[in-house]
């Protein structure tokens, strides 16, 4: 498949409510969506970045500036092109896998759309939908808190995960536990606020028969995580950690992780998310799948890996109203707490065109 070129869309989209973590809040989300034009047809790719480096140590500008200046021109200038060929093609340029991925993740879409082939069945899917979750900011009251879970909760979500940072772990988590019971599948997520020293804060988490704690130190803390799981009795989750699936083998050796949660931006992109899940799943190890608040392009793609056997447990695989009043595609609406999975080809699903062009804000082409 011959690459014709690539479109590059900045776009800017409110959230439906600031969302806030232990890295600051956000009240609209800023992303690149990638346009892949071939011979054959067109396939999309989003760029899971944030406006700054916060998450990461990859921001949309350098997104950007990376995917115009190194990697798109090294992949037109390849010959033929597959979605497999992208990585190797591209593991010249160090780092930038939320980049990479995108682009992978729309040569990848417009391979299957030729194709006629889905994602999920591309991925290796097992089922025709997945159980939902919801990540829950931090909020300025208990309850206030308390009062979104229940909302959510009414919506049909079969998992609540709240988000914590020091003076804000405990409390609300036991304030959640008391008002709706211990059969709330329910877990935290610190995005890396914590360090070592603060485990016997952690272990006061213990008693509320939480799935899992998420990310509870510095991503580059392994051995502080491995450390930690064995100071504490629920389960430590990574995320920002595991950046590839030799990063996962070497943290679950390590005994750094019980459960791993799979981002494919994170990771370089779709193909190597599944090589995180076929790692986790040798080794026994559950995993589930993350969220980035992506639009419905990056939402379809989530839950299509979503789909996979390893998947066991919920992820932040939500509809599109946890964070859009409209989103691009054609919306994914929950039902009895489950998402379906597209069986059309590619992502199937596809930008409806006005609404892409009301929230974009600027767009350019490259080609060889």
């Amino acid at each position: 498949m011959k690459l014709s070129g690539v479109e590059l869309r900045r776009v800017r989209m409110p959230l439906v409510a600031p969302f806030r973590t232990s890295f600051g809040t956000q009240t609209e989300r800023e992303l690149l969506l990638l346009r892949a034009v071939t011979p054959a047809g067109e396939g999309w790719g989003e760029c899971v970045t944030m406006a700054g480096p916060l998450y990461s140590s990859e921001y949309n500008d350098g997104a950007e500036h990376v995917l115009v200046n190194h990697l798109i021109p090294a992949l037109l200038h390849s010959g033929d092109v597959t979605a497999n060929k992208v990585a190797p093609t591209l593991a010249k340029f160090k780092g930038h896998r939320m980049a990479k991925g995108a682009l992978e993740m729309a040569v990848l879409d417009a391979e299957l759309r030729a194709a006629d082939r889905s994602f999920a069945a591309e991925l290796g899917s097992t089922r025709d939908s997945v159980p939902c979750g919801v990540s829950v900011g931090i909020m300025d009251s208990v309850p206030q808190l308390l009062d979104v879970v229940a909302g959510y909760l009414d919506e049909g979500y079969l998992r609540i995960k709240l988000k914590i940072e020091p003076g804000w772990d405990v409390e609300p988590v036991r304030a959640v536990r008391e008002r709706f019971g211990d059969d709330v599948l329910l877990q935290v997520d610190a995005n890396t606020a914590y360090t070592l020293g603060d485990a016997p804060l952690l272990a006061r988490l213990d008693p509320f028969g939480l799935l899992l704690i998420e990310q509870p130190l510095e991503e580059e803390d392994v051995l502080g995580h491995a450390e930690l799981a064995r100071r504490i009795r629920t389960p430590v989750c990574l995320d920002e950690t595991i950046v590839s699936a030799r990063a996962a083998a070497d943290a679950i050796k390590l005994g750094a992780c019980q459960i791993v949660n799979i981002k494919p931006g994170r990771v370089g992109g779709y193909l190597e998310a599944r090589r995180v899940h076929d790692v986790c799943a040798a080794h026994g190890v559950p995993v589930w799948c993350g969220g980035m608040i992506e639009t419905g392009l990056g939402r379809a793609a989530n839950v299509a890996l979503a789909s996979l056997p390893g998947f066991t447990l919920p992820g932040d695989t939500s509809a599109s109203d946890r964070f859009y009043r409209t989103d691009i595609t054609e919306p994914f609406v929950l039902d009895a707490g489950h998402l379906p999975v597209p069986a059309g080809p590619g992502l199937g699903v596809a930008p409806i065109p006005e609404l892409l062009e009301e929230v974009t804000t600027a767009k350019r082409w490259i080609a060889s």
